[in-house]
Order: C-alpha cells, then sequence, then structure tokens
C-alpha cells in the first residue's frame, strides 16, 4: 500500500453512526478524515510524478507485425501481458521460445516482421556473435529490440552500432515495453498528444460533471497546465451553465462531420474560459437526436488532444460502444460514486470491467462524492472500499452552501473558496495527474473589491 493510500486506512475504521439522532456535523466527521490528508502530505513535500510521466498521453502502436523470442518463462508472461496491452490493438505479436538462435532458424525460412524482440542470457561476446548471425536474416528496416541480462553500458553501444533499436534488462513492465515499441515506430513529425482523463459516474446524479468541471479547472488554473474540457453529454451537458459561458458552436458540430475536423476546425471550436482553460462544450438541447457514430467521438477527442497537453473528458452515466471505447482508450479513469448500494453494484462493475482491458494501466481512480448527506443511511466508507476492492482518491463531504454558490454564480468552487475541503480535495487530485503541485492564483485589486 502506498504512502497516499495509507493516510486513509485509518479514518475507515470509524463506525458509521446512522442513527437518527447523529448531526449532520457528526456524519461529515465521520466521513471526511481522508480528506485532510493528502493536503498535509503534500505540504510536505509528497513526491509527485515525474514530469516526463505527467505530460503527453500515449499513442495507439500502428498495424505492425512483432515476432518475438523468449528464453525465460516470466519475459514470456510479460511479453503476452503487452499483446494485450489496450494500445496494441492493432498491431499483431506472435510468441515463440528459444531466444536468438530460434530467432535464426525462423527467419532463415520466415519473412522478416517489422519489429524483432529477442532474449539473451549469453555473455557479451556470444550475444554479439549471434546479433551479428540474425543481422545475416534480416531484411532491411525491420527494428531489432533485445531483452538482455546485464546492464552493461559497453554492450549497449555494441548492439547499437550493429544496427540494434533498443535494449531492454529485466525487470520489465509490461507498459516500459509498450512505449518503447511505440517510441520505436512514432513518426517523429507526427503532432503531440495529450493526457485524456475521462470522469464517469457509477449513476446518475452523483456529480461526476461537477468534479469534472472543476477538475479541468484547477488543472489549468492551480496548476498551471493549458487544459481542454470535453462535455460529451450531448443531451443535457452543463459545462456552459457552470463557466457561463455561452457558445454559438458546440462539440456537435465536429462530431457531426468528423471527417472535417482537422486541427484548424478544433481550434476555432474550442471556446477560450481562462488564458489556460478550453471548452467544447455540449448543444444541450432535445430538439434533435443524434445518432452518432462512435468513431466521430474517437476523431474528435484525438483531435482535441493533439492540441492541448491535458484533455478533461466530461462523460454521461451510460454504457454505449462510444462510451466504453472512450474509456478504454483514455489515459486515466475517473469513477465517481456516492456512498450507496447503486454506486457500489455499478461502480464495481464497471472498476473490474476496465481493470481487465486495461491491465497495464492506473485502475481507475475512485472518488466518494457527496459524503455525510444528513439523515441519508450511507454505507461505510471501509466497508464501500473494501466491496470495490479500490482505496478512494478523495472523499468529497456534502457541501450544498459551496457548489450551490459557486453554481449560482458560475464559478469554480475554488474560486468561491479555495481553502474548502472539497477545493483542496480537486487540487490533490489536479497535482497527482499532471505532476505540478498546485497553488491558488493570486486575486487582483480588481476583482477583490469586486468580491469576485
Amino acid at each position: 500500500m502506498s504512502k497516499e493510500n495509507a493516510l486513509f486506512e485509518e479514518d475507515f475504521d470509524l463506525e458509521f453512526d446512522d442513527s437518527p439522532d447523529a448531526t449532520a456535523e457528526q456524519l461529515v466527521d465521520q466521513l471526511t478524515g481522508p480528506v485532510d490528508a493528502p493536503y498535509k502530505e503534500l505540504e510536505e513535500g509528497v513526491e509527485l510524478p515525474p514530469m516526463s510521466m505527467a505530460h503527453g498521453g500515449d499513442r495507439a502502436i500502428p498495424a505492425i507485425s512483432i515476432l518475438a523470442f523468449y528464453e525465460n518463462d516470466s519475459s514470456r508472461d510479460m511479453i503476452e501481458k503487452v499483446a494485450a496491452d489496450r494500445r496494441m490493438q492493432n498491431a499483431s505479436l506472435e510468441v515463440m521460445s528459444g531466444g536468438i538462435p530460434a530467432a535464426i532458424e525462423h527467419l532463415s525460412h520466415n519473412a522478416t516482421p517489422n519489429l524483432l524482440i529477442v532474449e539473451s542470457s549469453a555473455s557479451s561476446g556470444t550475444m554479439v556473435n549471434q546479433i551479428d548471425e540474425l543481422a545475416g536474416q534480416c531484411e532491411e528496416g525491420v527494428q531489432v529490440m533485445v531483452i538482455g541480462a546485464t546492464n552493461d553500458i559497453s554492450l549497449y553501444r555494441q548492439l547499437v552500432a550493429r544496427g540494434v533499436d533498443e535494449y531492454l534488462v529485466p525487470p520489465i513492465e509490461p507498459v516500459q515495453m509498450v512505449r518503447a515499441i511505440g517510441n520505436m515506430f512514432t513518426d517523429p513529425d507526427a503532432p503531440f498528444v495529450g493526457k485524456s482523463i475521462s470522469v464517469i459516474g457509477a449513476k446518475g446524479g452523483v456529480g461526476s460533471s461537477t468534479i469534472a468541471h472543476n477538475l479541468a479547472w484547477a488543472l489549468a488554473e492551480n496548476a498551471r497546465v493549458n487544459t481542454s474540457l470535453v462535455d460529451l453529454d450531448l443531451s443535457f451537458g452543463t459545462t456552459s451553465l457552470d463557466f457561463n459561458h455561452e457558445t454559438q458552436q458546440t462539440i456537435a458540430d465536429a462530431l457531426m462531420a468528423p471527417e472535417r475536423a482537422d486541427d484548424a476546425v478544433i481550434g476555432r471550436l474550442l471556446a477560450k474560459a481562462t488564458d489556460r482553460l478550453s471548452l467544447f462544450t455540449a448543444p444541450a438541447s432535445v430538439n434533435q437526436l443524434m445518432d452518432i457514430d462512435a468513431e466521430a467521438y474517437s476523431t474528435v477527442i484525438e483531435g482535441v488532444r493533439r492540441l492541448m497537453p491535458f484533455v478533461v473528458l466530461d462523460l454521461p452515466h451510460g454504457w454505449s460502444q462510444w462510451i466504453y471505447n472512450t474509456l478504454v482508450g483514455s489515459d486515466e479513469v475517473i469513477l465517481v460514486c456516492q456512498p450507496d448500494l447503486a454506486s457500489l453494484r455499478n461502480g464495481k462493475n464497471m472498476l473490474d470491467q476496465l481493470k481487465s482491458q486495461r491491465p497495464n494501466d492506473n485502475p481507475p481512480r475512485l472518488i466518494i462524492n457527496m459524503a455525510g448527506v444528513p439523515k441519508r443511511p450511507e454505507i461505510p466508507v471501509k466497508d464501500f472500499a473494501s466491496a470495490m476492492g479500490a482505496e478512494p482518491e478523495v472523499i468529497l463531504p456534502f457541501d450544498p452552501q459551496l457548489f450551490g454558490t459557486a453554481s449560482n454564480k458560475g464559478q469554480m468552487i475554488s474560486e468561491a473558496d479555495p481553502q474548502a475541503k472539497p477545493s483542496l480535495a480537486i487540487d490533490h487530485l489536479a497535482a497527482m495527474l499532471s505532476g505540478r503541485e498546485t497553488s491558488q492564483p493570486q486575486k487582483s485589486l480588481l476583482k477583490k473589491l469586486l468580491g469576485k
């Protein structure tokens, strides 16, 4: 268990009192203890992800053929996990035993793949000789990745001099190999893609849109990274209301004509909310039933990712092909629940499904929202987390005054009260996702005078 999540464990031992005599303050106190913990860690210098991990999202591996020749069962298992990775859906990967000698024998009678992965535990001299022999069986243009047993810079230089593109030493995480393959086959002239963060509720009404909107704001204004908020609830999206930012053009314009949604078109459709935050609002209209192909969503989302380092996707509650594809293809997934039975059932099903389809990615991050509603029986946080099989990243207390005030003013909660527990919780989440410490922007004298 990580240091960060360990801070939650002590608070989970609290017994939840849902008796009629329990006051609202007592309910909130029982459920919001963990909220303070992350901020204490950040103040004491919690280690955030390095910037190289925090910026940029992962691309899908192109449609390439890969042959892998392993020596150890542990390497075979790791390569099979690579083959099942979501980013490898377009590639074909065949796994065989025998290491470099087996690769030499196989290629003497068969065509060369786009990528050849070979494992060798041989000595440096023997491995170099085997690579020379292997080169004689390979067609021009093949990429070669070697899994070796020693971290030897001299050996690495000899292998590179012979045309080896990548040298990895165990232990190797599957995602490490996937990204190494991606780097080998990524067009250096291809545009950057931003990190996609999908936010979805385990059921309707749990406040997932509110979380998505406030997270996008915290990333842009408090973590200071360029961010786009994409409202994908076409009929009932609330982005324009929450940000008090009505637009004539919406994401529906791009989704209805994805073949024309190039970078220039998407750039024109994005509305500037602040210097760092752009909005892709939803039409929020029931005048038209829009039957949009799942591929259109992928096309438009990828277009936004080419323009922004961070893209927060506000997904409606539902389970359709395009929602499923979006969740599986996202760099991060945030699952918002309330501490009740429906959220537990739906959230557990969604969590298990996404973990199985994204075995090499971070599991969906669990947020428990609106905890401690007065006189509402709730599942104790400890029991909820145990049944879900996941510890919540943050627990947001029920605070109708804060959220209502912010909503009525067209503000985010960190604008309304930057030191409130929910504001600090969202900042903590933004810090984890961006790898940057957050800080509240200073208000100008004019804004102070106007009370904004």
